[in-house]
């Protein structure tokens, strides 16, 4: 088949994909902005959109709609020119989050369409107004965050299936779009990510940190409060205080991915370590900003207490890739956490705002190594059983794919 992924920060979820079904015989190409700088191994072509300002006096609540829309037709331009040279692909699977896929199929109206469609906004009964000091969840943010999904639906509608990742991501679309998804994870690497005995962290000032040393870990790729950073920094006082040996490695960016920036910063780290500056010991909480890869891995294997919060929103992969390393995961009791951990039995779950609740599971995490190990290696056993990549997650990608071959395409 001829697929393209449409994607304007490719590969994003379809690192693996991609690589996949070319090595399975596939024609695959990529389409994705010209801003954007990740590298692949599959032939690219890319777009050059150039975002106009919306005036919200002007549009209203379809600002939203004009933004993703200018989007999907700057892509539908690229695509109509690839046409004219001839191009015509059989599967085109894009993500619909930033309204790419809108008119592809005016495009190519014979080929199959699948949209990747990770959540759906909603004014109610997610991310909107459960984080009070940052979220209202007044009437009128309600309906600005309903008129969001108008490109999400339109992009479903005009699709031939849909793609989510958990069943709870699934879950936030109406009901008559829930029945286009198909929920697959996208898949870790249980064999990359292992646990390693033998692992070594370096911090900044060269000192190595082991499995064999008090680490409290904490991930994500902006350090923002839709993945409770607030919280953690939070709770870190009374931890650091009751284990006077821990250390505590901190991994992200000072951006925004999700959510609004603070007034007058660009980020929010800053922001919540000044609040709590004062009560910490500086020289054991290290920040280390992003970092390549196989750091980490390497830092997830020396992991005593892996801390990850999360408003009822997308989940991230670090917090399955933390579960396949072995880590003791203490999370909040937040959807779609709780789809993948078991309190008790996976991890541990604590209220998302019980800060004092937030201490007391981190120190008993620190101080109790061994009571946990069950609950590592059950961790890991779960990665692997719903979320391994090569045996699971990825073989049934790749069927969910091929089943929109053709009639006239060669069986692989």
């Amino acid at each position: 088949m001829k697929i393209l992924f449409v994607h304007q920060n490719f590969p994003g979820q379809f690192l693996h994909l991609a690589p996949a079904l070319v090595a399975r015989g596939h024609d695959c190409l990529a389409l994705t902005d010209v801003k954007n700088q990740r590298g692949s191994t599959l032939k690219t072509l890319k777009y050059t959109h150039k975002e106009q300002k919306v005036d919200p006096a002007a549009c209203r609540l379809g600002r939203s709609y004009t933004t993703y829309s200018d989007r999907g037709v700057t892509v539908a331009r690229a695509a109509r020119s690839m046409r004219e040279k001839g191009y015509v692909p059989d599967v085109i699977f894009g993500h619909s989050g930033w309204g790419e896929t809108l008119f592809l199929k005016q495009v190519w109206p014979e080929a199959k369409l699948i949209v990747y469609s990770e959540f759906y906004y909603k004014g109610r009964d997610a991310d909107v107004g459960f984080d009070p000091e940052f979220t209202a969840a007044t009437f009128d943010q309600m309906l600005i965050t309903q008129g969001r999904a108008a490109h999400q639906g339109q992009a479903l509608i005009h699709a031939d299936a849909g793609f989510a990742p958990t069943q709870w991501q699934a879950s936030t679309h109406p009901e008559l779009l829930r029945e286009r998804l198909t929920v697959i994870h996208d898949g870790v690497d249980t064999e990359q990510i292992t646990p390693n005995p033998e692992a070594r962290f370096v911090l900044p000032d060269g000192r190595n940190l082991t499995p064999q040393d008090e680490v409290l870990t904490f991930v994500n790729r902006n350090l923002e409060p839709y993945r409770g950073y607030h919280i953690f920094m939070r709770a870190l006082p009374e931890v650091l205080r009751a284990r006077p040996k821990a250390q505590v490695v901190i991994v992200g960016g000072d951006g925004v991915s999700y959510g609004n920036a603070p007034k007058d910063a660009t980020g929010w780290k800053d922001i919540f370590l000044n609040e709590v500056r004062d009560k910490l010991d500086l020289s054991r909480v290290h920040f280390m900003g992003k970092v390549p890869y196989p750091h980490f891995i390497a830092l997830m294997q020396v992991s005593r207490a892996h801390a990850y919060l999360t408003y009822p929103f997308v989940l991230s992969w670090s917090m399955i890739e933390a579960m396949a390393a072995g880590c003791h995961i203490v999370a909040s009791a937040t959807q779609p956490v709780m789809e993948a951990i078991e309190d008790g039995k996976t991890g541990t779950l604590v209220e998302f705002f019980d800060v004092a609740g937030w201490s007391k599971a981190l120190t008993e995490a620190l101080a109790d190594p061994e009571r946990y190990v069950p609950l590592r290696k059950a961790a890991r056993a779960a990665a692997i059983a719903t979320y391994d990549l090569h045996s699971h997650c990825l073989p049934k990608t790749i069927a969910f794919v091929e089943s929109f071959a053709p009639p006239s395409a060669s069986k692989i």
